[in-house]
Order: structure tokens, then C-alpha cells, then sequence
């Protein structure tokens, strides 16, 4: 007897996004020290990062797996930047 075989397609995961949003309450200069500390960027990404948050009123600061982003939006939370994860379309 042969058995049929069965294909099965498996699309990646989607990844997360962790996103930063503007407030009236944090200088620019904390945001920058922020995105420093949280992501290890460098003074020029996390300089550029901010003037996306600055000048949008949000920016896309990170994108990967879920749990990470999960960390990742804790840790900014902590020093009372307002950000959140979205799954990328």
C-alpha cells in the first residue's frame, strides 16, 4: 500500500515590532540615553531613533521574536518611555 504524502508549508513567523511613542514629559536627550542603554545603539542610531520619535511622534526601535520585544518594550517601560509591541504585517 503507498501512503500519500502530505506537504505542509510553513511561513515564518511574523516578526514584532517594538515601538516608541513621543510624550511631553521625557527630553530628548533621556530618550537617546534610553535607547542606548535598552538596545545598545550607538550615540548616532539612538540620536536618529529619537528625532524619528521627536519628529512622528513614534518610531519602529527594534523588530524580532515576541519575547524579546516583550522584554525589550518592560525594560523601556521602566524608565517611563511610552512604547508598545505590534506583530508586522
Amino acid at each position: 500500500m503507498i501512503e500519500n504524502e502530505t506537504k505542509v508549508k510553513v511561513k515564518p513567523a511574523l516578526p514584532w515590532t517594538v515601538i516608541v511613542y513621543d510624550d511631553p514629559v521625557n527630553l530628548m536627550q533621556y530618550v537617546t540615553m534610553v535607547l542606548k542603554k535598552v538596545f545598545g545603539y550607538s550615540d548616532e542610531r539612538a540620536t536618529a531613533l529619537m528625532q524619528q520619535v521627536h519628529d512622528n511622534g513614534r518610531s519602529l526601535v527594534w523588530s524580532g521574536e515576541k519575547e524579546k520585544a516583550e522584554f525589550y518594550v518592560q525594560q523601556l517601560h521602566t524608565y517611563q518611555l511610552k512604547a508598545s509591541l505590534e506583530q508586522d504585517v
